[in-house]
């Protein structure tokens, strides 16, 4: 009986914990949103970069990676 509950309480915490950490990215998604909309410079197409596939992904990443190094080297 006590094995029995403690799963139950185990497996809603977990499901609990999930939620709030989804709700907790998901706000701060649309903060960063709000951010490369409202700066001038920004990269609009940044805005939706989670929907995009693997290989624009890696288009992006080494884009960045460029820049950066290019950055450092300045």
């Amino acid at each position: 009986m006590i094995n029995t509950a403690t799963t139950i309480v185990t497996f809603l915490m977990v499901f609990l914990i999930q939620n709030t950490q989804s709700r907790d990215t998901e706000a701060i998604q649309i903060k960063l949103d709000e951010l490369i909309r409202a700066t001038e410079q920004a990269n609009n197409a940044l805005m939706d970069i989670e929907e995009l596939d693997e290989e624009s992904l890696d288009a992006f990443r080494r884009r960045y990676e460029e820049l950066a190094a290019r950055s450092r080297k300045s």
